[in-house]
């Protein structure tokens, strides 16, 4: 017969055991989540999720001729083409698109500047895509925007400003909506992804 003080040690070793394996376990754990969401006090990298932004050039852009010069400038960024299109900008889609402005008296002016031609839509992602498409694009008035973007460089106008860039995530994600159905947004790899990111990026974490 096993006496209550052996009864009592076993159970405290076997208590200790499964304690011991409930640690490895979590430490195994731990160590997966740090590999896939790095982080420390001394550096801010995380698991990032490349980001999709929208871009039109405007009637002003296509009559000048400058839509290759502009794809250009992101290509050679190292932003991704993943979509592009001619779109003829109808009221009903005007409408959605400014949807924020249609009710306003000066929506008729901005309906006949955007339906004055085609435009071409485009879908761009990269690390955060919206800002670094939004640097490129520079500041909406073309005499004021900074030398080296695309408005400062190539732009005089406050109104015909030849380009468009989504201003954040909600805004891209309701941009793509309404603009590409979801077959014309491509997912397909580049030979020069790993030439454009580091293997750690390529992984998702940028530090």
């Amino acid at each position: 017969m096993i006496s209550g003080r052996v009864l009592l040690a076993w159970e405290i070793g076997t208590t200790f055991v499964l304690m011991g394996q409930l640690y490895s376990i979590l430490y195994s754990c731990q160590e997966v989540v740090q590999d896939r969401f790095w982080t420390s006090q001394n550096d801010e990298s995380i698991l990032i999720v490349m980001e999709k932004t929208v871009v039109l050039v405007k009637p002003d852009g296509l009559q000048r001729g400058l839509i290759g010069e502009i794809v250009s400038r992101f290509e050679r960024k190292g932003l991704k083409l993943k979509g592009i299109k001619m779109v003829t900008m109808t009221r009903d889609l005007l409408e959605q698109w400014y949807e924020q402005y249609k009710d306003e008296n000066f929506f008729d002016d901005i309906a006949k500047y955007m339906s004055w031609t085609p435009i071409v839509a485009m879908v761009w992602e990269g690390y955060s895509a919206i800002k670094v498409v939004r640097g490129i694009t520079g500041t909406r008035k073309g005499y004021e925007a900074e030398a080296g973007s695309i408005r400062g460089d190539l732009g005089m106008s406050g109104g015909n400003n030849l380009i468009h860039a989504s201003d954040a995530p909600e805004t891209a994600e309701r941009e793509m909506n309404i603009m590409f159905d979801k077959n014309e947004i491509f997912e397909y790899e580049t030979v020069t992804e790993s030439l454009t990111y580091s293997a750690d990026e390529i992984k998702g974490v940028f530090r």
